[in-house]
């Protein structure tokens, strides 16, 4: 598969590492690492970032899904102030897109300006979700990665691929190397979610998800030696 730009979806979860919440920095000094040796090869990088590792309203049974979900987009935009932040410490220029004003701390999202971004070899980072509640982290990824014209998206979660069942609780858990998109739909296998998979579907937009805990994952995805699970839109 050609890779000359890619979309990296980070989840909350795997940067807070074994803590489950807040950030462990060393991992996201890790994956700053990484999408610079990326860089350095010619591949344009942008980045969506989940909430999960500050807020996951959905599971309260009292707040209005609206403002729990407004949270969470805050959630990810602060994941990405901080995550940009630590780009930089490795000598990364990056700039952070939001669908709402958010101030002097992020730009409103224009794709002619994010593209100009990614072809001079510097980071664009997506937060704020879709900008709208009842829409998930899933489906801003899917969308950006599709309005960017992304080859492929790079699914970095605490989890190292697709299973048929949960590997916490079935230790025979079969991992899938590849799949298409029909699949996670027909099997109901929540890798992510509907609206996400029709919309990549439609687009035949691919996705590689892997663990972000396996040494050196992101290169890997890119260069070789990938050891998750593809999910083609054929």
């Amino acid at each position: 598969m050609e890779m000359k730009r890619i979309l990296l979806k980070l989840s909350g979860e795997a940067l807070a590492g074994d803590k489950k919440t807040g950030f462990d920095e060393a991992t996201v000094v890790g994956v700053a690492k990484q999408v610079k040796q990326i860089l350095s090869q010619g591949i344009q990088v942008s980045i969506v970032i989940g909430g999960g590792n500050f807020w996951r309203g959905r599971t309260s049974e009292h707040m209005d899904r609206v403002k729990a979900d407004q949270i969470g987009m805050l959630a990810t935009v602060m994941n990405c102030i901080y995550t940009a932040d630590m780009f930089r410490t490795v000598g990364i220029k990056s700039h952070i897109m939001t669908p709402f004003a958010c101030g002097s701390m992020t730009e409103l999202f224009s794709k002619d300006q994010a593209i100009e971004y990614l072809e001079k070899g510097e980071v664009v980072f997506f937060a704020g979700g879709t900008g709208h509640p009842y829409f998930s982290t899933d489906t801003a990824t899917v969308l950006m990665a599709i309005e960017v014209c992304a080859d492929v998206i790079l699914s970095a979660k605490a989890i190292d691929g697709v299973y048929d069942s949960d590997p916490k609780t079935n230790p025979n858990a079969k991992k899938y190397d590849k799949l298409d998109m029909s699949e996670i739909v027909d099997k109901k296998l929540g890798v992510i979610d509907l609206a996400s998979a029709v919309l990549a579907m439609e687009n035949k937009m691919p996705m590689m998800l892997f663990g972000l805990g396996g040494e050196n994952s992101i290169v890997k995805a890119v260069t070789g030696g990938f050891t998750g699970t593809l999910v083609t839109c054929e």
